[in-house]
């Protein structure tokens, strides 16, 4: 078969919504597009456990302990099935994390800021997993199968991990004044920077055009976007809280809120790595991979004796 009729064969798997599986055949740009996306969603799950680690021996209870404990543990695991699903596609594990050291490969920009209060557990809980909810379930239906069925786990737990970030961000904003206040605060500081996660707008965005043709993606970000807004504005009503935008109202003829513009330019500042946080995260990162080197080898020492004996134990058999 020639290059044109793998071509057709894909062409038609796509519009009929079947899932490509790793040993199909897909173009070059297709699988290119898939490892970029993956990868950097694997690459955010892992950098993502940082800011909230911090917290972790600093919460105010043991059962807040035990939960923002069992969250950042979840994220880890999400990013195994990621970098595993990634696997499918022909990169190794050890080149993809090669490439998020050397800063090749990006990750979401969210998390490049601070978490200076108790109150930003719950910011990122409520608004940060929230956003990539919304981002997310659209996955589960998206065309490369194995990435599809990854996304089903992480989806249930990124659900924990929103109600859990609300319920913190509630017991604050009912709580004391100043409980109250640090909530607000967290709102205020997370807000624009969440609402950037979903990307930069349609127009200026250089793969989602190819991507909702190949049914990777299944909404725009602009799209997600404001999904996301009409339902974080209800929730931020039951809060009690203000949301840090002035031109945030209902628009009935569209059906939608409006909203203020974006500081683009401060997304992509970040993104070409000039954040509050971008180096901290990086070096963090970098040196949990070279302390771990002894385990990495432990590992594979341990796997090559294992093989050995199975051998011998097969020859003498």
């Amino acid at each position: 078969m020639t290059v044109h009729s793998f071509q057709e064969k894909f062409d038609e798997k796509i519009d009929r919504e079947d899932t490509i599986e790793p040993r199909d055949w897909m173009p070059d740009d297709y699988r290119k597009t898939l490892i970029r996306q993956i990868s950097q969603h694997a690459h955010s799950e892992i950098v993502g456990m940082l800011p909230e680690g911090n917290w972790i021996t600093r919460a105010p209870s043991l059962r807040r302990k035990a939960v923002l404990l069992a969250k950042v543990q979840d994220e880890g695991g999400h990013g195994l099935y990621l970098y595993s699903a990634a696997e499918t596609l022909g990169i190794t594990r050890d080149e993809m994390l090669e490439q998020l050291h050397s800063g090749k490969a990006k990750y979401s920009s969210i998390f490049n800021y601070p978490t200076t209060t108790w109150a930003d557990m719950g910011a990122i809980g409520w608004l940060v997993d929230g956003a990539a909810i919304m981002n997310q379930v659209p996955l589960c239906r998206t065309s490369y199968g194995p990435y599809a069925r990854a996304m089903v786990r992480v989806c249930k737990e990124e659900s924990f991990h929103q109600r859990q970030g609300f319920e913190i961000m509630l017991t604050l904003a009912k709580g004391t004044e100043e409980q109250k206040k640090m909530a607000q605060d967290a709102l205020d500081r997370w807000w624009w920077p969440s609402i950037m996660m979903f990307g930069p707008p349609d127009a200026e965005s250089p793969n989602s055009e190819s991507s909702m043709r190949w049914r990777i993606k299944r909404f725009s970000n602009d799209e997600l976007r404001q999904k996301f807004i009409d339902v974080t504005v209800e929730q931020t009503k039951i809060l009690g809280l203000t949301l840090p935008d002035k031109d945030l109202k209902w628009n009935e003829a569209r059906g939608h809120y409006d909203y203020g513009a974006i500081n683009w330019e401060e997304f992509w500042n970040v993104v070409k790595g000039n954040g509050p946080c971008n180096k901290e995260r990086l070096e963090t990162r970098r040196k949990a991979w070279e302390e771990g080197a002894w385990v990495r080898e432990a590992a594979l020492a341990n796997a090559k004796k294992r093989a050995e004996r199975k051998n011998k134990e097969a020859s003498a058999a």
